[in-house]
């Protein structure tokens, strides 16, 4: 097969759906409560109850918020398993599902913050079958069209910005299992 003959459309979201289906799953599956909170450095970001953040900047909308401060500060705060995710299912999924695929409008500020590891999960589940459905309806033709004034380089395809995405997802959601880990290990011995 040449390149005129692949599908590059289902190239893509097999690039993310394998990863996703034989690497991080499953490794997400168990996550508690207590971990989606645990921060092994002192004063990290997370998502807290709406009014107990220390943090310079509080967003969200709902009964948590997420931390935040901008600029961010340097070096940057450490960040638990609950603002990873929280980033990840707002700044890296919803936002882009609302900007290219339809979705309600998402923002940091306007979002309902999960207060528990399961809600979290099913957040970004919902938000990953917007986005690999709104890919999947690109088409081969889509991907060359220009992001547009929404995404900070507007000339760049759409396919740019799915790869943007997919390394988006593989890097934090890594990372996330990392920390779980890392809980695994440590929790163990304080015990």
């Amino acid at each position: 097969m040449d390149a005129d003959e692949l599908d590059w459309n289902r190239t893509l979201r097999e690039q993310w759906e394998f990863h996703w289906n034989l690497q991080l799953r499953a490794r997400l599956d168990g996550l508690t409560d207590e971990e989606y909170f645990w921060s092994p450095a002192p004063d990290g970001w997370s998502v807290r109850p709406r009014g107990t953040s220390t943090a310079p900047r509080q967003l969200g909308a709902g009964d948590f918020t997420i931390d935040h401060a901008s600029p961010v500060p340097v070096p940057a705060p450490f960040t638990t398993i609950a603002w990873r995710l929280g980033h990840v299912i707002v700044g890296v999924l919803a936002a882009r599902n609302a900007a290219h695929f339809g979705a309600p409008a998402a923002s940091y500020d306007s979002w309902e913050y999960a207060g528990s590891a399961a809600t979290a999960l099913d957040q970004l589940e919902a938000q990953l079958d917007v986005w690999l459905n709104g890919v999947r309806g690109l088409g081969e033709a889509g991907l060359r069209v220009p992001v547009g004034p929404k995404e900070p380089y507007p000339e760049l395809p759409m396919a740019a910005l799915v790869l943007h995405i997919n390394r988006e997802l593989i890097h934090h959601l890594s990372e996330v299992c990392l920390l779980r880990d890392l809980y695994l290990h440590t929790s163990r011995k304080d015990s």
